[in-house]
């Protein structure tokens, strides 16, 4: 332990991150940790707190930390609006123009990967201090670990100002005693974070939506407020809708359907949250009944639950990457309305909480 020095940070008083995640890839817990972290091991005094809505997996969560020198008190408590290091768990999220609202010059931003580099061309803002790259749900799933330790270790790397040392410290604070079999995976997790973060190379220019662009600030952080808004309490925030599509939440496995051992009993579609199951009027050993005709993947959150409960393996587990066309992806017809477009943002099936499965997930990383 000992005292951090804070890069210098124009006329701030204080370090300023943002966390921009979907409910269930961890930036809860990751934005507790590092204010734990800076008050425990940094000698630094320091502010965390989140925000989301109904407490929904797969809802928008942001996350404010603030970290000042030990002889300064902290006496802002609103959101972060410029951030110093901006953390997107998932690259989807980078459609969300909102996401990238308050990033300036002295602004480096981090962006989880599902996918290669060339994905986010366009999507990074002109004007900024320097953006990285890390394939986190890779390494995690290589790792049995989560997301959101890959995303410690690689902002680590970032800030500069804390060991990694210090990282796996307040790991094994917050989750040994209470997962002490996952923690081996997640101090991996957070290592490799912390060595394969990569800057882009040169200039991000290529990268970005315009090199004189500066992302809006305070002025223009959002468009509605208490004055602005339509009456009767609309939620202008999409989370597990009809035009979501789920896939960037997936924690990169699918269930995969085996019509052929398939008993239509209709187990998946109860036990499926999100309903992503089509059954239609059909025939099943020359009796007139409901059969399974295929997944509404673009709903899938990929929890699992469903191969789970399957009596006949009719549904197994599998690599998505190894299935980039999917058989049986049929697409909800039962919608009074099919979505023109899908919009890639939604729920996550990967919780944090004591909650199904949570048991299996801890001895060994994955469903």
């Amino acid at each position: 332990m000992g005292k951090a020095k804070l890069p210098v940070n124009g006329s701030s008083e204080y370090y300023e991150i943002r966390l921009e995640s979907i409910g269930g890839l961890g930036a809860n817990l990751c934005g507790k940790m590092l204010g734990e972290l800076g008050v425990k091991y940094l000698g630094l005094n320091s502010s965390s707190f989140s925000s989301y809505g109904s407490e929904k997996t797969g809802t928008p969560v942001k996350g404010f930390i603030r970290y000042c020198d030990k002889d300064r008190e902290i006496r802002v408590h609103s959101p972060v609006i410029s951030p110093n290091l901006l953390v997107v768990f998932h690259q989807a999220l980078l459609k969300d123009e909102s996401v990238l609202a308050g990033c300036g010059e002295n602004t480096e931003i981090i962006v989880g990967l599902d996918g290669g580099v060339n994905e986010i061309s366009g999507q990074i803002p002109g004007g900024i201090k320097a953006c990285y790259v890390i394939n986190a749900q890779q390494i995690a799933m290589e790792t049995h670990s989560r997301i959101n330790v890959v995303m410690l270790g690689a902002m680590a790397k970032v800030m500069g100002f804390m060991e990694l040392e210090d990282v796996n410290q307040i790991c094994g604070d917050t989750l040994g005693k209470k997962y002490p079999d996952a923690l081996q995976g997640n101090l991996e997790g957070i290592r490799r974070g912390y060595e394969e973060i990569k800057e882009l190379t040169g200039s991000v220019s290529e990268f970005a939506k315009g090199t004189a662009e500066k992302a809006p600030g305070r002025e223009t952080a959002s468009g509605w407020g208490y004055a602005t808004a339509p009456e009767g309490g609309i939620n202008p925030r999409f989370g597990s809708s009809v035009v979501s599509d789920l896939s960037p939440s997936r924690q990169g496995y699918i269930p995969l359907f085996i019509k052929e051992r398939c008993i239509n009993c209709g187990l998946c579609d109860s036990t499926c949250p999100d309903m992503v199951f089509q059954f239609v009027p059909g025939k099943y050993k020359d009796k007139e009944m409901m059969v399974n005709k295929g997944l509404d993947y673009y709903h899938c959150k990929g929890c699992l639950r469903c191969v789970e409960v399957c009596p006949v393996n009719a549904l197994v587990r599998g690599l998505e990457a190894e299935h980039p066309y999917k058989e049986y992806f049929l697409p909800n017809k039962d919608l009074v309305r099919t979505p023109d477009y899908y919009l890639k943002t939604g729920a996550d099936g990967y919780v944090t909480s004591e909650s199904y499965l949570t048991e299996k997930r801890m001895g060994g990383g994955e469903v």
